[in-house]
């Protein structure tokens, strides 16, 4: 199951991780968020204990988007060793987001 990333624990779960971190900024009321997050449960499952793969719900953690600059959703940022490597805003096909987590492993 995809992670939770909190504004209080964004520095220890995604900064401060070894690992590439795939975290998709989200609503609730955001149609196009809420068609991509099968994809991100997916990719959670398959790149289980490769990847840091979660979810930023955007009303319930403003900080962590003012901080990178979300003002379009969904937005999937890919960061490695604390800065972001790649990004995709809106909804895209499962084998756009996988090209981008193999070209950053």
């Amino acid at each position: 199951m995809a992670l939770e990333f909190t504004d209080s624990n964004f520095q220890t779960e995604v900064l401060n991780s070894d690992k590439l971190s795939v975290v998709d900024f989200w609503a609730e009321w955001c149609g196009p968020c809420r068609a991509i997050g099968p994809v991100i449960e997916d990719l959670s499952k398959d790149y289980a204990g490769q990847v840091n793969i979660g979810k930023v719900n955007v009303d319930h953690n403003p900080q962590i988007s003012i901080d990178y600059g979300i003002t379009s959703i969904p937005a999937i940022l890919f960061i490695k060793n604390g800065e972001v490597v790649d990004k995709q805003i809106g909804a895209v096909p499962r084998s756009v987001l996988e090209k981008k987590i193999q070209a950053n492993l």
